[in-house]
């Protein structure tokens, strides 16, 4: 089924044309997490104001959300999605020049107001085109994200020493993820969101029958913002690789992982089933957090990669369960985990930097260790649940 999708993405510009725009976020964000580490030593700050810095793009995140559903009412999804998608790169050359801390956090804070605008234009684009077309091509739009990340950060990677002056770099990422989405842009520019605006308010009654899948959601989208912000920081400081090209690659090695995952995943769940596909995708980023924690190079290069691996199937397959939860309609069920979710993919990162403050960014690992065994005991006690 993913490899059909894959196919029909492909060979279709209708469909290629927004799965772009999300393989463009993260080819921007995977940019800025290569400069972390300079901007962070430019800047003369500790971790832990880097985290309060990395907490005002969060802010910033949930400051998209109040508005972003009206302004896409109002403009319609397809002009939604390439305002978002022009103005996303052009805002993230200000965090890259901040002179001062205080310019950086502010600028953060609207770069993630941006980002916020955008993800959910994009991914409100696909449902719309799904809806149209009859279609399945939302998790390999998802896959083409994940891709974004192995683009930006890899090929960064390749030659981020030889770069002075690390705005440059992201003006070529900006110049190129524009350019190509205006020639993508009239397969979808016009098209008009056929979801409507939701205005009722938060229904609290759906926690107790989504409240594992909900935990479960929590940590691994945590996790997936923690190691996108964090890992090379983890391989300078813990594992001490100098090579700055190298110490881009964890992040790489992960999305790489997350992007393979996420395209055969499909087939996968077919044959074994939602539940025990998350089971063993926690087992599998368990294992991969104990190579991370080893802090040798290949022991952690491929930890990295066994926790791409291992989350990359579980957000899809918590997203069929809470669909098919009794009692909860599955735009509710899949609204409600994705917004706790997606709280914990915004929080998790400046978690990480007071506690490494407190003590090392080793420590902010193995608290993601030890968050993916709660995920796990919640996993199997659904399981358990659901055989009675």
């Amino acid at each position: 089924m993913v490899m059909n999708s894959l196919l029909i993405i492909l060979k279709n510009k209708r469909y290629f044309g927004p799965v772009w725009v999300f393989a463009s976020l993260n080819i921007i964000l995977g940019t800025w997490v290569l400069y972390i580490p300079r901007i962070k030593e430019k800047l003369s700050i500790d971790d832990g104001d880097l985290g309060i810095a990395l907490f005002c793009y969060a802010l910033g995140v949930l400051g998209g959300i109040t508005f972003t559903s009206r302004v896409v009412h109002f403009i319609g999804v397809g002009k939604a999605t390439i305002v978002g998608i022009i103005l996303f790169p052009l805002l993230f050359l200000i965090p890259m020049v901040a002179p001062t801390y205080g310019i950086l956090c502010a600028s953060l804070f609207i770069t993630g107001t941006a980002s916020s605008f955008t993800d959910i234009s994009m991914n409100a684009l696909v449902s719309d085109i799904e809806v149209e077309d009859n279609v399945n091509i939302m998790s390999a739009a998802h896959g083409f994200f994940s891709l974004g990340g192995v683009v930006g950060a890899g090929i960064g990677s390749l030659f981020i020493e030889h770069v002075t002056v690390p705005v440059y770099h992201m003006i070529l990422a900006a110049v190129f993820v524009i350019i190509t989405n205006l020639l993508l842009v009239k397969q979808y520019l016009k098209i008009q969101s056929v979801v409507s605006e939701n205005k009722e308010r938060f229904n609290w009654g759906l926690v107790k029958p989504l409240l594992g899948l909900t935990i479960i959601g929590f940590i691994v989208m945590g996790s997936e913002g923690a190691i996108e912000q964090w890992s090379k920081l983890y391989l300078q400081d813990i594992v001490h690789i100098t090579a700055e090209w190298m110490a881009g690659l964890g992040f790489v090695i992960f999305s790489a992982a997350m992007t393979l995952g996420r395209f055969f995943g499909d087939a996968i769940s077919t044959r074994f089933g939602s539940l025990k596909i998350i089971i063993g995708g926690c087992v599998i980023a368990i294992l991969g957090y104990i190579g991370i924690l080893m802090s040798t190079v290949f022991i952690t290069f491929l930890g990295f990669g066994l926790v791409g691996i291992g989350f990359s199937v579980i957000i899809p397959e918590l997203f069929r369960l809470a669909g098919k939860a009794k009692g909860v309609s599955s735009s509710e069920g899949i609204s409600f985990v994705a917004g706790f979710g997606f709280v914990g993919f915004i929080a998790a990162p400046a978690s990480m930097g007071f506690l490494a403050d407190i003590s090392s960014l080793r420590l902010s690992f193995l608290v993601l260790a030890i968050a993916c065994g709660v995920a796990l005991i919640s996993a199997i006690r659904l399981a358990s649940r659901s055989e009675k």
